[in-house]
């Protein structure tokens, strides 16, 4: 497996009682992924996936975000398959690392979306909750018309994070730009997006 493509694996919603690979033990397991053996990757897999989907579900209470979840704990397995060190522990304690982890990205993920709809809902003039009802998807359409007039790096990030549902270290890594020039891009991008808001609902 190239480490320049995703890893190809099961849906977590395989039925669970499909065969799982007794011939290794744990440490065999980790040994062969460390030395990019896919066999053991889909081992694991098929070993640690129905654990890691039911305390992403049972966290997250979105079967559709555990499914994602439990993809991006294999391929952090996979990727991050040179940091696993058996002296500070067992290999399948090290999965469940990534998958708390994972959890906490999705997480966030969700939090920013809800400060940013927050954010824009905040600059709104508030009014009877039948008529906010009917103006939201207007209010849509008017935040998504303010994101497209920010300057383009803020747009950027701003759309990576909301849309595509990145942390701002993933954002640094997809687009090369160092974090805190992230991070400085994401915060310049909400204080301009919430003044421009705030000016279209007050005039």
């Amino acid at each position: 497996m190239s480490e320049q493509r995703n890893a190809t694996l099961p849906s977590a919603a395989a039925p669970l009682w499909a065969p799982v690979e007794e011939s290794y033990a744990d440490e065999e397991l980790a040994r062969g992924l460390v030395a990019g053996d896919e066999a053991c990757l889909e081992a694991a897999y098929r070993r640690w996936s129905t654990l890691v989907h039911t305390l992403a579900w049972r966290s997250l209470g979105d079967l559709r975000e555990a499914e994602d979840v439990t993809q991006q704990v294999f391929l952090g397995v996979w990727r991050g398959r040179g940091g696993f060190r058996p002296e500070r522990g067992a290999f399948g304690g090290w999965i469940i690392g990534i998958t708390r982890r994972k959890i906490a990205d999705a997480l966030t993920a969700r939090t920013r979306r809800t400060d940013l709809l927050a954010a824009a809902g905040s600059s709104l003039p508030l009014t009877d909750p039948s008529v906010r009802q009917a103006e939201s998807v207007l209010d849509r359409v008017l935040v998504r018309q303010e994101l497209a007039k920010l300057p383009s790096a803020q747009q950027k990030v701003l759309k990576l994070t909301f849309y595509a549902d990145l942390t701002q270290a993933q954002i640094a890594e997809c687009t090369g730009w160092p974090l805190g020039t992230v991070k400085s891009h994401a915060r310049r991008g909400l204080h301009l997006l919430h003044r421009r808001l705030r000016d279209e609902a007050f005039g």
